[in-house]
């Protein structure tokens, strides 16, 4: 997996406060001209602060979406069944996205203008590592047990980089854990599907951005995105093969300052201009469903995972070639995990 790729989507992936689909004058100043014409510094970056305002907005449920994936624990519906018992896994969430191509988009420099951005399939992917470990057995019914609880934790990973023009810097450290928890309804056994509820917090770490292009700069600082995953999932083993199947809701924060520079331009003639810092944060909840399909090798688990986001609401002043920002998303997961 190649580090720009992820370097790339990342700085693409912050998102704006919802707005209608008309230019945020508040953050994005629309500003006046001369006697001859000239815009002055508002007008010459309005329409480069609104196209990133909206490159954000379109780009941030894809990056959620990457980070949750689908089954909290892949493969796994209901609980460990209590203290000694314990899964470790490793994980790839790949989403079937769209990278809009922005170096196709010149800003103009007389004011917003709404542009229909062309867009690339583009596979998002961020890879993770689960620990899911035991911490009640639940209580006994018939043939199996309900109510226990297992404690999830997850970690992600995202290395400091620089190079193409991109720096990414990682203040905090690249190392962010999540954390969560499942309870079981059934804990699965030979005539007896898993059934659990569970709900998992990942975040990405805190990330400050600096890009180039065509001698114009954009500024991401301090951009975090935290998500929110409730899951209802089901599972039953059937001595080679497992299948699990479930549904949830996920919740996407995000918010960063950013800051633009915007060159000077002979046609029209303007000078360098600058806009922000502004502060922006968005919240987007969607649906998501989920199956998977196993492989029992003892100890070791292979697991496929293919799911579906839908729902919300994001609406944008500029437009883009095939899906919208609120538009469903496919994806799909693999991993590995062992445990007792």
């Amino acid at each position: 997996m190649k580090v720009r790729v992820l370097v790339s989507l990342v700085a693409l992936a912050l998102t704006a406060t919802a707005a209608g689909a008309q230019v945020d004058t508040q953050r994005c100043p629309p500003g006046t001209t001369n006697g001859f014409g000239v815009p002055d510094q508002a007008r010459a970056s309005q329409d480069a602060c609104q196209k990133a305002i909206d490159l954000f907005k379109y780009m941030a449920p894809q990056l959620g979406t990457s980070i949750t994936g689908g089954n909290a624990t892949l493969g796994q519906g209901g609980s460990l069944g209590g203290l000694g018992h314990f899964s470790v896994g490793l994980r790839v969430n790949a989403v079937q996205g769209s990278l809009p191509q922005v170096q196709n988009v010149t800003p103009s420099v007389t004011g917003a203008t709404s542009t229909k951005f062309d867009t690339k399939t583009q596979i998002i992917p961020m890879p993770t590592a689960d620990l899911s470990i035991g911490i009640f057995k639940g209580l006994p019914l018939a043939i199996t047990n309900v109510g226990g609880i297992d404690l999830l934790v997850s970690a992600a990973y995202l290395p400091e980089f620089n190079s193409s023009g991109v720096s990414v810097k990682v203040p905090n450290g690249s190392l962010k854990l999540g954390y969560g928890a499942r309870v079981g309804i059934l804990q699965e056994s030979l005539l007896v599907p898993g059934i659990s509820v569970s709900y998992l917090r990942r975040d990405l770490p805190t990330v400050n951005i600096a890009a180039n292009a065509n001698n114009d700069s954009l500024y991401v600082n301090n951009l975090s995105l935290k998500t929110n995953a409730f899951r209802l999932v089901a599972s039953k083993s059937l001595l080679l093969f497992g299948f699990a199947a479930g549904i949830g809701q996920d919740k996407y924060e995000s918010s960063a300052d950013i800051r633009a520079h915007v060159s000077a331009r002979t046609v029209p003639p303007v000078p360098a201009s600058n806009a922000g810092p502004i502060s922006l944060s968005q919240t987007i909840t969607r649906t998501n469903v989920f199956a998977d399909l196993s492989m029992n090798l003892l100890i070791l688990k292979l697991t496929g995972e293919i799911g579906q986001v839908s729902g919300g609401t994001i609406n944008t002043y500029n437009t883009f070639s095939g899906k919208q920002a609120a538009d469903s998303r496919v994806y799909g997961s693999v991993g590995a995990r062992f445990g007792f």
